[in-house]
C-alpha cells in the first residue's frame, strides 16, 4: 500500500509539473492575442480571417500604438507598436504620451466630483451659482430645470456642441470664454433642449464644466487637475495647453487617414476638459486601478467610495458622471473612447473584478484596429465585450448601383467648410463613398437595394427616393441628397 501511495504521489507530481509545464507564459498570451485580431463586421456564413497586429496598424495605415492590460487590480502587461515620429523613426515606447482626445472627459469629471467632496459645488445647483464672467444662457428651454453638473457631466443637459476640431500651433488659441461664446472654431454654446429630456453628447457641455471648475477653484484645469493625477501616479499626463516645450520630450506626432503627419505635427485643443488629456495607456491604467481599489476599501484615494458609486451609476443612456458604463454584475464595466485629429483611442475597465484595456493609436483611422485588439482581447480574457457584428450580403450583381452613383451634399452647410460634397461611385458590386474633405474613401457593400455596409467599420448608408430625388442617411444621422454635377462647380 506505501508503494501504491508513493507511486500515486509521484504521478500526481509528474502530472502537475507538466500541467504547469504546458501552461502559457504571459509572453504566450500576449502573443495570442497580437495574432488573433479580426473585422468587426462579419459575414453571415464565411469563414472568419484573423490577423495580427502588424498587418492591422498597416492596413488601418496606424505608424504607432501603445496598449496596457490590467488583470485583477494590477498592470499586467504594456507593450508599444510602431513609430512615434516618422521624421526620424523613433519608435513609440510605454512611456510614450497620446493625446486622449474625449477620454479627457471622464478624468476631468473627478475634479468636478472632488470639489463636490469639498462641499465647494453642489451637483444639482444651477451652475450659474458658481460662474463668474461667463453664464449660461437663460431661454425658453431653463424656465423650469436649470443647467447642473450632474446634467453636464451626463450629457443630459441639453447643451450644443458636440465636439471640437483642434487648433494648429500657428492658429490663435482662444480663451475658454471665447470658446464657449462661439469666437473660436466651433459655435457659441448654449441650452437648445429641455434639460433631462434627452441625452445627448455635448463637449460643449464638458467646456462649461471646465469653466465652472476654473472659476470656483480660481486656477486654470491643468493646475487643479495636476496635483490629483498626481495622487494617482500618473506622471505622464497633463491637461496643459499647448503641451509646454518640456513635455515633448516623449510624445507620438498625429496622423491622418493616409498615415502622414498632420500639418503642425499636432493640433491643441484649449477645450482641455472635452479633448485637451496628453497621457499614456499605462497612466490611465492607473485611473482604473485607484478606482477598483476605492472599491475595495482604499480609504485615501483621490475620492471616496461613496462618490466612486456615484460616480459608477446609471443616468439616461447608461451614462455615468464622466464615464460611459455598461454590463452587469461581473460583466459591469465603465470607459470611455477618444478621438482628436491625428489620434484614436479606447479604455474599458471592470471595477468588480479589477481588469481594464486601454489602447492608444496615432491616426485618424486607428479606432478599427483599437476595435480588432479590444475583440481579441475579449475573447482571450472572457469579457464579453466588442464582439463582432454577423451581417447578411446581397446576392452578387442584384442590386442596380448605377441609380444611386454621383454627387451628394450634406442638408446642412458645415462651419468653416460650406457645402459639403461627397461622391458615390462603383467598383464591381461594391459602392464607393469618396469624401474629398477628409480624404477618406471607404467600400459599402450591399445588404440589400437601400442598405449598404462598410465591412471594415460597420460605418453604413440607407437609401430612399421622394419625388425624383435620391437621398440616403449616413450611419443613421446625417441626410445627404443627390445633386446635379452642375451645383458642384457653381
Amino acid at each position: 500500500m506505501k508503494h501504491l501511495i508513493k507511486g500515486l504521489l509521484l504521478l500526481l507530481f509528474v502530472t502537475t509539473a507538466c500541467e504547469t509545464d504546458n501552461a502559457p507564459t504571459l509572453e504566450d498570451e500576449i502573443k495570442a492575442i497580437e495574432t488573433s485580431l479580426s473585422k468587426s463586421i462579419q459575414v453571415k456564413d464565411a469563414p472568419k480571417e484573423f490577423f495580427n497586429i502588424e498587418e492591422r496598424m498597416e492596413h488601418y495605415n496606424v505608424p504607432g500604438m501603445t496598449m496596457t492590460v490590467v488583470r485583477n487590480g494590477k498592470i499586467y502587461w504594456a507593450k508599444a507598436y510602431g513609430i512615434a515620429d516618422t521624421r526620424d523613426s523613433s519608435k513609440v515606447n510605454t512611456n510614450t504620451m497620446f493625446q486622449a482626445g474625449s477620454i479627457s472627459k471622464p478624468l476631468a469629471a473627478l475634479g468636478a466630483l472632488k470639489l463636490m467632496e469639498e462641499n465647494k459645488v453642489d451637483l444639482d445647483t444651477d451652475v450659474n451659482t458658481y460662474l463668474t464672467d461667463w453664464k449660461v444662457e437663460e431661454n425658453e428651454f431653463t424656465q423650469e430645470k436649470k443647467i447642473t453638473l450632474r446634467r453636464l457631466l451626463t450629457h443630459t443637459a441639453g447643451m450644443t456642441v458636440h465636439g471640437f476640431p483642434g487648433y494648429k500651433p500657428t492658429d490663435s488659441f482662444p480663451s475658454i470664454t471665447d470658446v464657449l461664446d462661439g469666437k473660436g472654431n466651433t459655435p457659441r454654446v448654449f441650452v437648445d433642449t429641455k434639460p433631462d429630456s434627452i441625452w445627448r453628447y455635448s463637449g460643449g457641455g464638458y467646456t462649461a464644466m471646465e469653466k465652472v471648475l476654473e472659476d470656483v477653484t480660481g486656477e486654470p484645469l491643468e493646475v487643479y487637475m495636476q496635483p490629483l493625477l498626481m495622487k494617482m501616479n500618473m506622471d505622464r499626463s497633463t491637461f496643459a495647453q499647448p503641451l509646454p516645450e518640456e513635455n515633448q520630450e516623449n510624445i507620438s506626432l498625429a496622423y491622418n487617414v493616409n498615415g502622414e503627419i498632420i500639418e503642425g505635427l499636432w493640433s491643441n485643443y484649449p477645450e482641455q476638459a472635452a479633448a485637451g488629456l496628453w497621457t499614456t495607456p499605462t497612466d490611465l491604467a492607473k485611473y482604473y486601478i485607484e478606482i477598483f481599489d476605492i472599491l475595495n476599501g482604499k480609504e485615501d484615494g483621490i475620492l471616496s467610495k461613496e462618490t466612486v458609486e456615484k460616480m459608477l451609476t446609471k443616468h439616461k443612456n447608461e451614462w455615468g458622471l464622466g464615464p460611459a458604463l455598461g454590463g452587469e454584475g461581473e460583466g459591469f464595466f465603465f470607459g470611455h473612447g477618444g478621438k482628436n485629429e491625428g489620434f484614436s483611442n479606447d479604455m474599458t475597465g471592470f471595477p468588480k473584478t479589477g481588469d481594464a484595456i486601454i489602447v492608444m493609436t496615432s491616426a485618424d483611422l486607428g479606432m478599427g484596429l483599437v476595435r480588432e485588439i479590444f475583440r481579441a482581447a475579449s475573447e482571450y480574457y472572457n469579457w464579453g465585450i466588442a464582439e463582432a457584428r454577423v451581417v447578411e450580403l446581397a446576392a452578387p450583381n442584384s442590386v442596380n448601383l448605377d441609380a444611386i452613383i454621383g454627387t451628394y451634399v450634406y442638408e446642412e452647410d458645415m462651419p468653416e467648410i460650406g457645402k459639403y460634397y461627397v461622391y458615390l461611385q462603383k467598383e464591381g458590386d461594391q459602392l464607393i463613398v469618396n469624401d474629398p474633405n477628409t480624404g477618406e474613401i471607404e467600400k459599402m457593400s450591399p445588404q440589400d437595394a437601400e442598405n449598404f455596409i462598410d465591412l471594415n467599420d460597420g460605418d453604413n448608408i440607407k437609401f430612399n427616393s421622394e419625388n425624383d430625388s435620391v437621398k440616403f442617411l449616413w450611419n443613421g444621422r446625417y441626410k445627404f441628397h443627390k445633386v446635379d454635377t452642375t451645383e458642384v462647380k457653381e
